[in-house]
Parts: structure tokens; C-alpha cells; sequence
């Protein structure tokens, strides 16, 4: 297997395709976008920003890269590995290449861990996308960090779900990891039959820690799937495991990657942070969804 730059980045600002100009990205219309020396490039204009400086904080993206990189959600990783590389397989007798975004991507680990482990004939062109520069960074330092024969080659871009800087009709899969899909995007990137991929939590999971930090859980939301606009269903596959942490920083570093860091009350997180150890529950659904 070859890996190869991603080449299906568009202009934040027309649309237009982006090409390598030196250090840069730019379109024909003359926007440019300075590739920064960590690797990564900035394609989030600040009329689509909420905020300052939106997404993950530097010390929450410290506390995920700690705990995604001791291992814990390894077989998450995996689950979503062999779909990829099913889906890989069946195109490998109709394409050289396989394009594959990962929609807040966060500090990358699940990219890096699908490359180390996909094998074949046709080249992988990875790109992974965080509203965090703050992310994105951290992703692309630690790629850096890799020796040479792992280094993937992906192309890491601050971004936004809602305005995807990529070329439509692209892209043959989408990794959207407990993030916030926009199908909308997600089904104009993505060519005829290419696989969306979403991972969310299950109604179990982390409920250890869930029922130390809330006074109560709320019941869970009954109901089917939803199908997306501009999308067919395929599958559902579920994952649940247990996994047993140990000391203060380990149970901080989770509850600072999660969004139970700023639900609960200060008496909540004062509870987890009391604990020295923790058995949790990882319960998550992966839902297969076709471009239509």
C-alpha cells in the first residue's frame, strides 16, 4: 500500500478547488491558506467561527491524547477499522485509491490507528478535520512524531462540519467519532455509495462515572434510527467491554474529554476527582450509512 496527500481540498470562501503553491493552498480566485509548520492548515474563516477560539481547549485535547494513546478505546478503533476495510476491499476492484475524511477528527488518533492496521493494493489518502486548532495540532505533531514507514501522510485542516473545505462528490467514506454530523455536508463529499461511518454512545456507556457525577440519569431515548436525508441504511453494530482505570489522572483525563466535564456541578466533578479508581462501562453503536 502507497500513501498518498490528500488532494480534494476546497477554498473555505468559493468553493474552488485548493492547489499546493509552495507553503500554501490556494484557488484560482487568488485566496491562499499558509500550510503551517506543524503540517496542518487553518480552513475555518472567521465568519464561520462562534467563537474566539472554538472547540476542544488545549487541556482537554492533552487529557484525550493521554487517554486515547493508554490504549482504552483500542477496540473502538478496531470496530471501526474492519469497516473500513471491508468497504476498502469491495472498491479495490474499481479504483486505485481510497479517500477518507474523519469529521472531528480530534488529536487524530483513530486515523493513525486506521492506517497501521489497513494493508492492500491502493493507495489511502486521509484527511482529518477539528473546528480545534488546538486539535488538530496536537494530530499533526504527533504524525510527525511517527518513523517515517508509519507516517500517513494525512492532511490536517481546522475546520467545520457545517462548511466542509472539500470537493464534492469526493470522498468514499466519512468518519463522524461522538461527534455532530451535518448529513447535509456529509452527503454532498461524498461520491454515490460511499460510507458514512457514525459512532455514538450506547445508553450504558460510561454510566459508572455518569451516576457518580449527576444526582440522576435521565432514561434514555427510545426509537428507531432515523434515516438521513441522501442516505440508505446498511448496518448497526454494537460494542460493549469493560475496562477498569486506575489513579486520579487517568479518571480526570476521561472526564475532561467528555462533555460530563461542564454538564456536571461542581460537587459532581469534585466526586470524580476524589476517586482513585474507577470500573466503567464502554458501551458505543456504529451505525452504516450509503450515499444514496
Amino acid at each position: 500500500m502507497s500513501n498518498i496527500p490528500f488532494q480534494a481540498l476546497a477554498c473555505p470562501l468559493d468553493g474552488k478547488p485548493l492547489k499546493l503553491m509552495g507553503g500554501a493552498l490556494c484557488c484560482v480566485n487568488g485566496h491562499g491558506f499558509d500550510i503551517a509548520k506543524q503540517g496542518y492548515v487553518n480552513l475555518l474563516p472567521v465568519q464561520h467561527k462562534r467563537s474566539h477560539d472554538p472547540g476542544d481547549s488545549k487541556t482537554m485535547v492533552a487529557a484525550r491524547q493521554r487517554f486515547l494513546n493508554s490504549g482504552h478505546y483500542q477496540p473502538i478503533a478496531a470496530l471501526v477499522r474492519r469497516a473500513i476495510s471491508q468497504h476498502r476491499d469491495i472498491l479495490a476492484v474499481q479504483q486505485a485509491q481510497y479517500s477518507c475524511l474523519d469529521a472531528g477528527c480530534g488529536e487524530g488518533y483513530y486515523l493513525r490507528q486506521l492506517v497501521q492496521a489497513v494493508s492492500g493494493v491502493h493507495s489511502l489518502a486521509l484527511m482529518g478535520l477539528d473546528i480545534s486548532k488546538w486539535a488538530v495540532l496536537s494530530a499533526a505533531k504527533q504524525e510527525r512524531q511517527l518513523a517515517p514507514e508509519q507516517t500517513h501522510q494525512a492532511s490536517w485542516v481546522v475546520g467545520s462540519n457545517a462548511h466542509l473545505p472539500v470537493q464534492s462528490r469526493a470522498l468514499d467514506s466519512v468518519l463522524c467519532m461522538f461527534g455532530f454530523p451535518v448529513y447535509s455536508e456529509f452527503s454532498r463529499v461524498l461520491k454515490e455509495g460511499g460510507l458514512l461511518l457514525q459512532v455514538e454512545a450506547g445508553p450504558n456507556h460510561l454510566r459508572q462515572l455518569r451516576e457518580v457525577i449527576y444526582p440522576a440519569l435521565k432514561p434514555e431515548r427510545s426509537g428507531g434510527l432515523a434515516v438521513p436525508e441522501g442516505f440508505g441504511y446498511q448496518y448497526t453494530e454494537t460494542l460493549c467491554y469493560e475496562l477498569q482505570l486506575e489513579g486520579k489522572g487517568m479518571i480526570s483525563d476521561l472526564l475532561a474529554m467528555t462533555p460530563h466535564l461542564y454538564r456536571a456541578t461542581a460537587d459532581g466533578r469534585a466526586r470524580a476527582e476524589a476517586l482513585e479508581e474507577l470500573t466503567l462501562t464502554v458501551d458505543v453503536r456504529l451505525t452504516a450509512w450509503q450515499r444514496v
